[in-house]
């Protein structure tokens, strides 16, 4: 069952891009209950500071690394499937010994850093095998929905977990013994549903390696490669300025939401069971225009929005109404939910699209060192230079004298976090620039996207009083689902006749 099958049939095929969608419901589970807002909700209780709060953020990018001796591993193996399988299976029973952290007294937190490193190196070395086998089982011109649609029922499971998760908090007092069973109980359920995930996985067709024609490569060598491929390098250039500008300051939202606006976990997981529901209906529309468009394109649009989120994140400690900051929060995180799921479908999809098949491994894995460096040093420096920020307030005022007296009419005051997001969004934008210089099969210009967009925005306001209308407007990207469907049949039909 986990060997490699040197010809898949067309059946096989489709039930194995089911079973995707399928294994996804699972994985996911097991990541809401235990990453995320979870996991630092977690630390926070097992008396973390700033400094683990990053380490422990770092840690899934850095041990991306160890995707580099998971290419020699898949290269001389070429059983994709099996690395995958094992992997997962003893990466995940760490989440039941991070289940038992709660009981150990002080050892808590150190096993439970020690576990989340073990679980994260073994996911990086299934990771490296599983985007190969990817690339190679999907057709390139479905991609895009294949992966959105396994994203959208992903994020509705999620959604659901998330929701679970929030109950088991909100029922157990902060502090109490009682919270510790409830971490206790979500960690030794994500590792049930991680372990089943693997048993799924182990239930989908692997398409064969192609033999290399020469001798095989050396491992540093094979890291070569993908940079002297000059756009997938430009490409390299952008995931890692990318992902190191995002992750110096959203790993410290939950931390910024509880500590320095003061509201509760209760409160916390609704923002993020939120962003979660907006990531889950933006995705089929942004898999639509990804196809249409190309992945750079939808980049240009959904990655500005997430910087602009960023910054306004920024804002929430400037209002003194607690009922308004709650709707500014709330909006913000369902307009970064829509834009995350335009970043992370497009920025997964181009990476596989511009690594040549037989070769995914080596290119994805080159691309994952580079942007675990990226990514893991970000939360350590954020985490490191909380306190110099915590120490430090930046106010601007403006004021009007006249005869009548002084009037304040403008205040902002920007302190501990505030800088975080400020300093986030500046490197995202450096992070755009470098996006510019990578180029893509069928791009189009952001204005064209936006026209798109605009086009069929207008359509539905135009008619958002009617039924008709109304319904309209959450079918968003259903002619274009239309006009691919319609591609795809002339293409078959073409392929067909020249057989």
């Amino acid at each position: 069952m986990l060997a490699p099958q040197a010809k898949i049939s067309e059946d096989d095929l489709e039930t194995g891009l089911r079973r995707l969608v399928v294994e996804a419901l699972f994985s996911n589970t097991t990541a809401a209950l235990t990453t995320g807002v979870v996991l630092t909700a977690f630390a926070l209780h097992l008396g973390a500071n700033n400094a683990t709060i990053g380490l422990l953020a770092a840690i899934p990018f850095l041990t991306q690394l160890a995707q580099v001796p998971a290419i020699a591993l898949v290269s001389r193996l070429r059983q994709r499937k099996r690395i995958a399988v094992f992997s997962s299976i003893f990466g995940r029973t760490m989440l039941g010994v991070m289940a038992l952290a709660p009981f150990a007294g002080a050892l808590g937190l150190p096993i439970m850093v020690a576990a989340t490193f073990v679980l994260c190196a073994l996911g990086a070395v299934g990771g490296c095998a599983w985007n190969s086998w990817l690339r190679d089982l999907a057709p390139e011109e479905r991609m895009g929905r294949i992966f959105a649609r396994r994203t959208f029922f992903a994020t509705l499971t999620t959604l659901i977990a998330g929701v679970a998760a929030a109950a088991a908090l909100e029922l157990t007092p902060a502090g109490g013994a009682a919270r510790d069973w409830s971490f206790a109980a979500l960690y030794a359920t994500g590792c049930a549903a991680g372990l089943a995930s693997a048993w799924i996985v182990a239930r989908i067709p692997e398409p064969q390696m192609p033999r290399p024609a020469e001798r095989s490569l050396h491992l540093l060598e094979q890291l070569r490669m993908p940079f002297r491929d000059r756009n997938f390098a430009r490409l390299i250039a952008f995931l890692g300025t990318w992902q190191f500008a995002i992750n110096f300051a959203t790993p410290f939202f939950t931390v910024y939401l509880v500590r320095q606006l003061g509201y509760d976990m209760t409160v916390v997981m609704g923002l993020s069971i939120a962003s979660q529901l907006a990531n889950a209906f933006a995705l089929r529309g942004w898999g639509a225009l990804a196809d249409r468009f190309a992945n750079k394109s939808v980049l240009l649009v959904a990655a500005p929005a997430y910087i602009a989120c960023i910054v306004a994140m920024a804002g929430a400690s400037q209002f003194e109404d607690d009922a308004f900051r709650l709707v500014w929060l709330g909006a913000l995180h369902i307009l970064m939910g829509g834009a995350v799921a335009g970043v992370t479908l497009a920025t997964a999809n181009i990476a596989l699209k511009l690594s040549p098949r037989g070769e995914a491994a080596s290119y994805l894995a080159a691309s994952a060192v580079v942007t675990a460096v990226a990514a893991g040093s970000a939360p350590i420096l954020g985490g490191a230079l909380a306190d110099f920020f915590a120490a430090r307030q930046l106010e601007l005022v403006g004021r009007w004298t006249n005869p009548d007296g002084v009037f304040t009419y403008l205040s902002v005051r920007l302190g501990s976090w505030d800088f975080y997001f400020l300093l986030s969004a500046l490197l995202g934008l450096y992070a755009l620039h470098r996006l510019g210089h990578v180029e893509e099969t069928g791009e189009a210009s952001r204005e064209e996207v936006l026209r798109q967009l605009v086009k069929e925005t207008r359509g539905s306001i135009h008619n958002f009083s009617t039924v008709t209308g109304l319904k309209a407007l959450t079918d968003l990207p259903a002619g274009l689902v239309r006009e691919i469907r319609v591609r795809q049949r002339f293409f078959r039909i073409r392929a067909a006749g020249m057989r």
